[in-house]
């Protein structure tokens, strides 16, 4: 009798299986959240009859030049009506959300389970033969699908959600990408893109992955020699306090490596969408900067280290 899933046949029987249930949940998720997006758009073909009557109310307000009671009225009701159906727009939406999160959450696990069992679907090939361009690419959607973080009003951006930190209990998860410090082949430190394999509560230590290793060993590292990635982007319009701000010293991940180095931030995001610009340490330019580069949000994280004098 087979004792337990070390056994590779079993644990391989057992990956399948959990590859069937994600699926189902998957499909069940996306059926929910095509439901969701249907009502939303009822919802806002609703609001747009009232928003029409608002814009209407106050274009004859303008031709009669003058504020009645009756105007006052209407208008307050009108502009209460509209406020309700925002609000349930925005439920809607946000219920949205959370379908799409816990989609990508299934999909992750399921990455994870594969990587462990040395399982690998076309689209997720192993790390050995990833070709690199084919990894910057990952990385770049990595960056672009970032979450932006939508909180209600008041409320505060929480950690991990662009420049805010984790907190000093915060144990990254398996499959978290994170800024590794290890020692390069000459001896010499340097901060990679790494992905967590496991943590360690008695010893306090992760075990990660080099995002850009082919085979290599794995690398035992303590907490603080790991800085967890954003988890969120932050939105410049509603929580800039949630960016790294000009001339502040950073960690970056260089353009098309999988190393982090420091820099200033030379212009934070003024949208959504933006990246940061930063301008990396460099000696070979005179005044000790790179011209600006452009780095996504998921990729700049807080740097301890004192600013080069």
């Amino acid at each position: 009798m087979i004792s337990n899933l070390k056994d590779p046949l079993l644990y391989s029987a057992s990956i399948q299986c959990t590859d069937m249930s994600a699926d189902t949940k998957i499909a069940e998720l996306l059926t929910e959240l095509h439901q969701l997006i249907k009502q939303t758009q009822e919802e806002r073909s609703r609001s747009e009859h009232n928003l029409l009557n608002i814009q209407k109310t106050h274009e004859r307000m303008q031709t009669e030049n003058k504020t009645s009671p009756y105007y006052r009225t209407k208008l307050r009701g009108l502009y209460t009506t509209a406020k309700a159906d925002a609000e349930a727009e925005c439920s809607i939406l946000r219920h949205a959300l959370d379908k799409i999160a816990e989609i990508k959450s299934l999909l992750e696990e399921r990455r994870i389970a594969a990587k462990m069992a040395g399982v690998y679907s076309d689209s997720d090939p192993p790390r050995k033969t990833m070709r690199r361009g084919v990894l910057m690419t990952l990385l770049q959607q990595s960056a672009m699908t970032l979450p932006l973080w939508i909180g209600k009003p008041g409320e505060s951006p929480p950690p991990l959600c662009g420049a805010t930190p984790a907190s000093s209990d915060y144990v990254a998860k398996q499959g978290d990408k994170v800024a590794a410090r290890v020692k390069a082949v000459d001896g010499d430190e340097q901060w990679i893109l790494a992905e967590v394999v496991s943590y360690n509560h008695s010893t306090n230590k992760y075990e990660v992955d080099d995002i850009d290793e082919e085979g290599k060993e794995r690398h035992t590292l303590s907490r603080r020699r790991i800085i967890p990635l954003p988890q969120w982007k932050a939105n410049p319009e509603t929580d800039p306090e949630a960016l790294f701000s000009k001339d502040q010293l950073v960690l970056a991940l260089y353009p098309q490596t999988t190393c982090f180095y420091r820099a200033l931030i030379h212009t934070p995001p003024h949208r959504p969408q933006d990246d940061y610009s930063v301008l990396f340490e460099d000696t070979s330019y005179a005044d000790g900067y790179s011209p600006p580069l452009n780095v996504a949000q998921r990729y700049v994280v807080a740097c301890k280290e004192n600013k080069k004098k």
